[in-house]
């Protein structure tokens, strides 16, 4: 996809990986809709960007209602008119025991994490389709790979998503649609409670830099690939899982262990 002049919607615009894949759609030209729940934080990116040279609005959204997504690309379409790609990069996640996880949190992260971007993208296709052209990028992760324990709901969303981005890049293959899929592994930012950072020094789990994966999401984008993996040797392992995965259950044992002592001692 060629970047400069493209019209883009991105949602989860000013978390840690959002506002690093702004930054560098923005410097490559891109104009940029960027979403999220707190105008506050999308004023003052959006002012970074002006000052960068950048073209962009912004929209404050509740993705979790249906009237809040659709008063989004209502708002967007005016904004940009047509629009060429949206990425569902909106996302949270939760570190516990299912058995204790909150109902409402529940409900929640299946909202932001999966009903939101299937529902965004049902309320843009028509107008992708008329056009003849689009390109809708989901940013899962490698937990929609792998699934770990305490991160049960995190991972069947994105389990979810990988599979929802698939069939869809099937189904839109002779319509001019592109569909991309992209996992990166664990990430360092505001995601992560103390708890988080815990577990992964305790499990030796590697966590990437917000801006060196929005990189590679730009890249994959500029790309057009279908899907694309971040982080090895997590790359390898999710090929491992697919074809064995209960040898990965076996090698994951010990690690669940950890991460079950850390919650119990938090």
């Amino acid at each position: 996809m060629e970047l400069k002049n493209s019209r883009i919607v991105l949602t989860g615009a000013t978390g840690g990986i959002g506002s690093c894949i702004a930054r560098q759609l923005s410097a490559k030209g891109a104009r940029l809709v960027l979403v999220g729940r707190r105008a506050e934080a999308l004023i003052a990116l959006q002012r970074e960007l002006f000052a960068a040279g950048g073209i962009c609005d912004y929209v404050v959204a509740d993705l979790s209602s249906h009237e809040g997504r659709q008063a989004l690309v209502a708002q967007a379409t005016d904004l940009l008119g047509n629009i060429d790609a949206l990425i569902n990069n909106a996302g949270i996640s939760s570190y516990s025991l299912f058995s204790e996880e909150d109902p409402e949190s529940i409900e929640n992260i299946y909202q932001t994490n999966l009903i939101a971007p299937v529902a965004l993208t049902r309320l843009l296709l028509p107008q992708l389709l008329a056009q003849g052209h689009g390109h809708i990028v989901n940013v899962g992760s490698i937990f929609g790979s792998i699934g770990f324990a305490c991160f049960a709901n995190y991972s069947s969303t994105k389990f979810a998503l990988r599979g929802f981005s698939e069939a869809l890049r099937r189904e839109l293959e002779e319509d001019g649609i592109k569909v991309s899929y992209v996992a990166p592994r664990s990430v360092r930012t505001a995601l992560n409670s103390p708890t988080v950072y815990r577990m992964a020094e305790a499990v030796k789990m590697k966590m990437d830099d917000p801006d060196a994966v929005a990189a590679q999401i730009v890249a994959a984008i500029e790309q057009d690939r279908k899907d694309a993996y971040l982080g090895w040797p997590e790359k390898l392992f999710v090929r491992i899982n697919a074809l064995l995965p209960r040898l990965v259950d076996a090698a994951l044992r010990a690690q669940n262990k950890v991460m079950r002592r850390i919650l119990k001692e938090n």
